[in-house]
C-alpha cells in the first residue's frame, strides 16, 4: 500500500532524532531505522497491526519506547503521528 506521513510526524521524527542523538551519537540514527523498519512493516501489511480506536491503528517501535499511529484509507496508509509511549495518548486525536 502508499505510504503517506502527515507534516507533524516529521516534526515526531525530527524530535526523537535529536534527542536520541543528543543522549550518544549514531543513537538517532538507529531510532530512524527502526521507524523505517516499522513504516515498511505498516506498509506491507497495515491490517496486522492492533486497532487502538476505530479507524486508527498503532504499530510498536523495536527497541525504542515509540509507537506509530494510521490510518486506512482506500489504497493508502496515513501516518498522523509517531508518539513515545509514555506521552498522553490522546494527544494525537487532535492530528485528524
Amino acid at each position: 500500500m502508499r505510504l503517506s506521513l502527515r507534516p507533524a510526524v516529521l516534526q515526531d521524527l525530527e524530535e526523537a532524532y535529536r534527542w536520541y542523538e543528543a543522549q550518544r551519537p549514531g543513537l538517532g540514527g538507529d531510532y530512524l531505522a527502526a521507524v523505517d523498519e516499522v513504516l515498511a512493516s505498516v506498509a506491507e501489511a497495515p491490517l496486522r497491526y492492533r486497532v487502538l480506536t476505530l479507524d486508527t491503528r498503532q504499530a510498536l517501535v523495536r527497541r525504542f519506547p515509540y509507537r506509530v499511529l494510521y490510518r486506512i484509507l482506500g489504497a493508502e496508509v496515513v501516518v498522523v503521528a509517531c508518539f513515545h509511549a509514555s506521552r498522553d495518548p490522546r494527544g494525537w486525536r487532535q492530528r485528524r
